[in-house]
């Protein structure tokens, strides 16, 4: 298969390397990332300042193609698509992230935002994270990559269709390894908010913000309970939110004909309805 990586931990991250080393003894894989960490940013483009694209080395993986970027991980998966491999690669994975992503976790991640981006290329694209913190080593990811790489070769792979890409997540191991990959909704994930105040050494204050996730009933039939429970979860996510539910509740509304002309100094005041 060929096979586009990207991450949002940047290039340098253990996951992404790990990925990469361990699908190029079967695969053709090339890696888009950045230089520096983009996590959280979302599904951010770089527009209004220059997009630097540069050939490096994988150590890892000498036999894998991989470019360094100043962009988002979006922007990545763009370059890599439309413009830095000359055939359309087969699948897209954006991973392995250190930490999960669950929940509405979905709507800030950069890794998320990859494969999404994957989605709206075309692409079959998975988006990849382990529930692993700062402490993780090479070997929690390996594990991981080594799933993948039996995962995406076996029988009971199933592309993502052309309208959704799948969001997975992988728990770390304790004592035991996970024993079914389960397919389950988004969970409730939400964060308490923390701003913690300091001062720069010109005494100016600045904020540095802290996220830190709420306790909540855990439900195995989502992402956020099955992962707690030791499962590695898959959830298929598609860009349709509308809430689709809702809009029989709601009328379409006309617009009153006294409001201001946009080509006229005239202006009336529409009347306000009782």
């Amino acid at each position: 298969m060929r096979i586009l990586i990207t991450n949002d931990d940047g290039i340098y991250a253990t996951g992404l390397r790990v990925l990469a080393a361990t699908l190029s003894t079967s695969d053709e894989v090339t890696v888009v990332a950045s230089h520096d960490e983009r996590s959280t940013s979302g599904h951010a483009i770089t527009r209004h300042k220059p997009l630097r694209v540069n050939p490096t080395v994988i150590a890892e993986a000498s036999n894998v193609n991989a470019w360094i970027t100043t962009g988002t991980p979006a922007d990545n998966a763009k370059l890599g698509v439309e413009l830095l491999l000359t055939q359309r690669p087969d699948l897209l994975l954006s991973g392995i992230n250190r930490g999960s992503n669950l929940g509405r976790d979905v709507y800030y991640s950069g890794t998320v935002s990859a494969a999404m981006e994957g989605m709206f290329l075309g692409v079959p694209s998975i988006a990849l994270s382990l529930d692993v913190g700062d402490s993780g080593s090479p070997r929690d990811f390996l594990w991981c990559a080594q799933f993948v790489r039996w995962w995406i070769h076996s029988p009971d792979f199933v592309l993502p269709r052309p309208d959704i890409f799948y969001n997975v997540n992988f728990p770390r191991w304790i004592e035991n390894s996970p024993q079914s990959l389960l397919v389950v909704g988004l969970g409730r994930r939400e964060y308490e908010n923390r701003f913690i105040r300091r001062q720069d050494p010109q005494g100016r204050e600045y904020l540095w913000f802290i996220g830190r996730p709420k306790s909540f009933a855990l439900d195995t039939s989502t992402d956020v309970g099955a992962l707690d429970a030791g499962y590695i979860t898959l959830t298929p996510i598609q860009m349709d939110v509308t809430a689709h539910d809702a809009m029989d509740s709601l009328s379409d509304v006309p617009v009153p004909n006294q409001l201001a002309h946009p080509n006229t100094d005239e202006y009336c005041e529409p009347p306000i309805p009782s």
